[in-house]
């Protein structure tokens, strides 16, 4: 007799291959055999986290076919079942495993179209926190602002591609019908997806706004920031970190000496 952890492991191995045969005798199949009871919950399993995947990933199953998203989806979740019990969270590594797919090694675009989806559906769970006020950060000396390194809110996130996934993105909702024709050769985007109210907005970005935002998104002071994007004389600092603020964008802020969040 398995031991429930046992027991437990057995099972959701078996759903990933189908093999009931250690679970045989733990089966109680009410008029079925175990293996076809077993089957029932393996097809509602596999049905359930497809549908997951399709509501994260729209855009990719448009693009490849629902067919062919079936399949690589099926796939994907025989490697890589689900770790936790939300079902929103699951699917992160899914434009990783479409980059080494080799079905869809000619779609080299495919997986940062992903990315940008499942930065889409980040952005729209992502906590709620209230906004700071550029006024807070008169409370902090001038000496001590070039140290001082901003909170930025959860649903933000930046992504870099060599293809125009915006655009992609963009001809491939379910409002534009036929999907529109996109040039792969449109050149590179530098994008910025985030929350507003309820809904998710995703935009391009100049260079210097990528990289002043980037360095305050990975953990650098104001003064890295500064230093990162003064690469490009047009820009204009104070400008750029207003703006940023104005989005509500900024939830907390961290000195070598204080530490200030919303409330």
């Amino acid at each position: 007799m398995l031991a429930l952890p046992e027991l437990q492991r057995a099972f959701g191995a078996a759903i990933l291959t189908g093999d009931a045969g250690a679970l045989a005798h733990a089966i109680e199949g009410d008029g079925l055999p175990p293996a076809a009871r077993l089957q029932i919950y393996r097809n509602h399993v596999l049905d359930s986290l497809t549908e997951v995947l399709k509501a994260t990933y729209p855009v990719i199953c448009r693009l490849v076919d629902e067919r062919f998203f079936g399949y690589a989806a099926d796939r994907y979740i025989r490697s890589h079942p689900p770790s936790g019990p939300c079902l929103f969270e699951y699917g992160e590594t899914f434009p990783s495993f479409l980059e080494g797919f080799p079905p869809c090694r000619d779609l080299a675009y495919l997986p940062d179209v992903a990315r940008l989806e499942w930065a889409a559906s980040v952005a729209l769970h992502a906590d709620d926190l209230p906004a700071l006020a550029v006024a807070a950060l008169g409370e902090i000396p001038a000496v001590r602002l070039p140290g001082l390194r901003l909170r930025l809110h959860p649903s933000l996130s930046l992504h870099a591609s060599p293809w125009p996934v915006d655009l992609i993105w963009r001809a491939n909702q379910p409002d534009r019908e036929p999907a529109g024709i996109v040039d792969l050769g449109a050149g590179s985007a530098c994008l910025e997806v985030r929350r507003s109210g309820d809904d998710v907005v995703l935009r391009r970005l100049d260079a210097a706004a990528f990289t002043l935002r980037r360095a305050l998104l990975e953990g650098g002071s104001l003064g890295d920031a500064a230093a990162a994007s003064a690469v490009d004389s047009g820009v204009d600092f104070g400008a750029a970190l207003f703006e940023l603020f104005g989005e509500g964008m900024v939830v907390g802020f961290e000195s070598s000496t204080s530490t200030q969040e919303t409330t």
